[in-house]
């Protein structure tokens, strides 16, 4: 039994999860329209140029599930669900994740996008494990912070490995699908690292190291 991770946006996604949320949001008309629109391309830029602030974007992505309450949270993921998600979860991404659950594999999905965003996505996959950063929670209430380790860069080795201590399970035949360079730490230290429509970054390492490269667009 192989353990298969998967990094979510742009990677078995066809678009970024977290930036899309954002712009569900303003759709919603529950944001201020120039402001997140402006700070969201921002940070999606940093991101991609591996420069991000995982802190910095917390405290401005979070606050929307600091003000809206429970029940109106889970009515529009629903809805992102339905208008967002599904239409940039393509065949192929499906089919790889068969590919896998098949052959009897662990999967997991690992991504710096905060759990309040990604559990429902990664239950459309079919796929109950989930390491994500966590948005704190207070008496049941999100505060705005990051809880614990954000699963991001170096975090998500940490992450990661705190996650197969807990289930006693060994760091072992290991692969990893991702695109982007923001995740070459963990790529570097599993025994498969797969570049999946790499960003630019990491399409040059993986050209330079031989990993292999796919597409599941």
């Amino acid at each position: 039994m192989a353990l298969a991770l998967f990094d979510l946006d742009n990677t078995l996604l066809a678009g970024d999860s977290d930036y899309l949320w954002g712009r569900f949001l303003v759709e919603q008309k529950l944001v201020d329209e120039d402001y997140y629109d402006t700070e969201n391309k921002r940070f999606l830029e940093l991101y991609q140029q591996g420069e991000l602030d995982i802190y910095e974007f917390a405290k401005f992505a979070y606050q929307p599930l600091v003000d809206i309450d429970a029940q109106t949270l889970a009515s529009l993921h629903r809805q992102f669900m339905q208008d967002k998600i599904r239409p940039i979860i393509t065949d192929k991404a499906r089919k790889l994740v068969e590919k896998h659950k098949t052959a009897g594999d662990t999967l997991i999905i690992i991504t710096a996008t905060n759990s309040f965003v990604t559990r429902p996505i990664a239950l459309e996959f079919g796929i109950e494990n989930l390491i994500a950063t966590e948005p704190e929670k207070i008496n049941g209430h999100y505060t705005g912070k990051i809880a614990g380790t954000p699963c991001f860069q170096e975090g998500k080795i940490r992450r990661l490995q705190q996650w197969l201590l807990e289930q006693d399970i060994a760091f072992e035949d290991c692969i990893f699908y991702s695109d982007s360079n923001n995740d070459l730490p963990l790529l570097k230290r599993v025994m498969y690292p797969v570049a999946v429509d790499p960003d630019e970054k990491l399409s040059a390492y993986a050209k330079t190291h031989n990993w292999p490269v796919m597409s599941l667009r």
